[in-house]
This record gives structure tokens, C-alpha cells and sequence, in this order.
């Protein structure tokens, strides 16, 4: 006989499990055998992080990587722009706060691009809303309830073609250009003589040897 009991402690429960009564200690050994491995694969299901959790795990470290990449840029050289259709370095930092708007949009519920506000007069200026930004970012992730992320929103999914996302991919997606801008402003912080820090691994000016 199995006697299962749920007991009340402060802000969790404890499970009590009692066995008894057995038939033979053959049965006794395979009920043992048997809830062993439930509470092992439990156990194990426990450790596996959420989506939301693994994507707050990969953007918390974005972001730091991001700041490093940020603050290492010469200020005197915000206006550098490397080609007729490049963004000013400046601009091209202030990409970094706008995805950052739009993905709290996404979860508002629909993205205004039109809407966007300009960048401020510094470079100084952009890195520190970034910094403000992307705190209250996390946050706001880590208090959005899984279902709402499952829940769905307009989005591109192709040139001038929209279709419905789930706000979690949508999040996704812009964490992952943010990746890709980043890279783009790593070439602008060469050119304009800065120290690249390390990104995902050792640079010229931070050797892992």
C-alpha cells in the first residue's frame, strides 16, 4: 500500500511517501526500484531551465558583453561612419536601445517603428540609457508570465510581409540582431583605434594566452 501526504510548509509543500505492506521482499525491492526513478527523472526535469529562463540566462550575458563592447569605443569618434549607407557609430549604438523598445513593445502587444525616439546629443548619453534600459528589460522579462511570451503579435517574417510570432521568437530575434549589430559596431571600434574586448573569444587586445 502507498500513502501519499501533502504538508503544508510556509510558501512550499512537502511530500510525504509511505510504503507498506508488501507481498514479498521481491515487491518490496521493485517499488523501491521503481520510485527511485520517478523522483530521479523529477529531479532532473527540475534542472532543465524554461525557454524564458534560458533566454534571460543568453540576454543577461549579451548585454553585459554588449556595455564592454560599448564603453570601450573612443567618445571623440562617435561620428565615424565607414561608408555613404553606414550609420554613424553613435546611431549605430543607439540600435542597441531602440530593439530593446521595440521588444518591450512586442510585448505590449505591437511594434511601432515609426515611433522610435531619436538618439541623444552624446555617445556617453546612448551608453547610459542602455544601461538603464536593459536593467529595467530584464526585470520586466523575469515578472512576464510564460503564457503571455507564448501569446502571439505581429511581426516580419519576411521583406514588407507580416505575420503572427510569438512574443517569445520575437524576443529572440531581436536579441540575436542585436548580436549581429554588435558585431558591426566591433569593426567601427577598430577603426577608430579602440581596444576590442573579448566577445565570444580572445581578441588582439584581450589574448586568452
Amino acid at each position: 500500500m502507498v500513502t501519499v501526504e501533502f504538508l503544508d510548509r510556509d510558501n512550499a509543500t512537502e511530500l510525504v511517501l509511505t510504503r507498506e505492506l508488501f507481498t514479498s521482499e521481491e515487491a518490496k525491492q521493485q517499488h523501491e526500484t521503481g520510485w527511485t526513478g520517478c523522483f530521479e527523472k523529477l529531479e532532473k526535469e527540475k534542472r532543465i531551465m524554461s525557454e524564458k529562463q534560458q533566454f534571460l540566462t543568453q540576454l543577461e550575458r549579451e548585454l553585459s558583453t554588449t556595455m564592454r563592447v560599448l564603453k570601450a569605443y573612443p567618445a571623440a569618434k562617435s561620428d565615424l561612419k565607414p561608408h555613404a549607407k553606414c550609420k554613424a557609430a553613435k546611431d549605430l549604438a543607439w540600435m542597441f536601445v531602440t530593439e530593446q523598445k521595440a521588444s518591450e513593445q512586442a510585448l505590449d502587444g505591437g511594434i511601432e517603428f515609426g515611433k522610435m525616439a531619436k538618439a541623444p546629443e552624446t555617445l556617453q548619453d546612448v551608453i547610459a540609457v542602455y544601461e538603464t534600459s536593459s536593467k529595467a528589460f530584464v526585470d520586466r522579462i523575469r515578472k512576464t508570465p510564460d503564457a503571455e511570451l507564448n501569446k502571439t503579435v505581429k511581426f516580419f517574417v519576411a521583406p514588407k510581409q507580416m505575420g503572427d510570432l510569438r512574443k517569445m521568437d520575437v524576443l529572440w530575434f531581436m536579441l540575436m540582431d542585436q548580436v549581429h549589430h554588435r558585431g558591426q559596431f566591433s569593426i567601427y571600434l577598430r577603426m577608430a583605434d579602440g581596444k576590442v574586448p573579448s566577445i565570444y573569444g580572445p581578441s588582439a587586445d584581450e589574448p586568452w594566452m
